[in-house]
């Protein structure tokens, strides 16, 4: 697996790597995302122009404006369909969905899908944006870098699209479901009594992709009559399909609570659930 997937959204996490236990068939799949389709090699719709805006935070974040949209301001618990790519200072191409052959990625603000500077730059954009992003090393991949890839203590330069807002698919009880995939070939929906097995990253704003299934290479396995699942999750989960892709935003009160969970969730934190289905049995 190439190095690059290692730091790509949350959407490709299942599909760019090859994961055991995961049944390899054919099926029509839907994307419900808009405009996902291969692009050209070099992206020509993200080569700069004349920049007409710029703007530098304390911090050392850069953001510089191509063209400056008409839509709305993005905030937090926004997904939007991005277009980006990822550089190092000597213009080397480090990450992007260009890689993947997509014209777009959708994208969850607040909730460290990317490095810290993302979700700090998003705040001050607005959809039909275009920009390019100056982020300094502290708020990119900092001393570490990413072996192979990205340098320790090397700055990142972002060029980015913002597409629409993509609404939920649907909203239960404070629960939001995105179905960002769809297996149209499958006719079988998971109830109350089904077993699901499915892949999953979850997160928090304060604790981003504090567990993953992917790591173990096994997918989770789940019962609806199981103690200790968040049942927010479980909710989501009714009516999935085998092969399909979901973002779940859960609420404190469909989650932890209060009572947060030991040092992985704080009280009151909402959860953010990236979900392959694997199998409805």
């Amino acid at each position: 697996m190439r190095n690059y997937f290692i730091i790509s959204l949350g959407f490709i996490l299942f599909t760019a790597c090859k994961v055991e236990g995961v049944k390899k068939d054919k099926k029509e799949t839907k994307v419900i995302t808009s405009d996902l389709k291969k692009t050209d090699s070099d992206n020509q719709s993200l080569k700069p122009t004349k920049i007409v805006n710029e703007l530098k935070l304390k911090n050392g974040l850069k953001i510089s404006w191509f063209k400056h949209g008409k839509g709305e301001a993005l905030k937090e618990e926004d997904v939007i369909n991005i277009n980006y790519q990822v550089f190092l200072e000597d213009g080397t191409l480090v990450d992007g969905n260009e890689l993947l052959n997509r014209a777009s990625l959708p994208f969850l603000v607040g909730y460290g899908m990317q490095t810290p500077g993302w979700d700090l730059a998003l705040k001050q954009l607005r959809v039909g944006d275009f920009v390019e992003i100056f982020l300094p090393a502290k708020l990119a991949r900092g001393e570490y870098g990413v072996k192979g890839l990205i340098p320790p203590n090397a700055n990142n330069i972002i060029r980015l699209k913002i597409g629409e807002k993509i609404k939920p698919t649907k909203k239960m009880d404070g629960v939001k479901i995105w179905l960002l995939e769809e297996n149209n070939s499958e006719i079988k929906y998971a109830n109350d009594k089904s077993i699901i097995d499915f892949h999953y990253m979850v997160g928090t704003k304060s604790n981003p992709k504090y567990d993953m299934s992917y790591r173990r290479r096994v997918p989770f396995r789940m019962r609806f009559s199981d103690h200790g699942i968040v049942s927010g999750l479980k909710k989501a989960m009714i009516g999935v399909k085998r092969s399909d892709k979901v973002w779940i935003l859960v609420p404190s009160n469909e989650a932890y609570g209060r009572n947060g969970l030991l040092d992985l969730v704080k009280p009151n934190e909402k959860l953010f659930y990236d979900v392959f289905v694997v199998e409805v049995l």
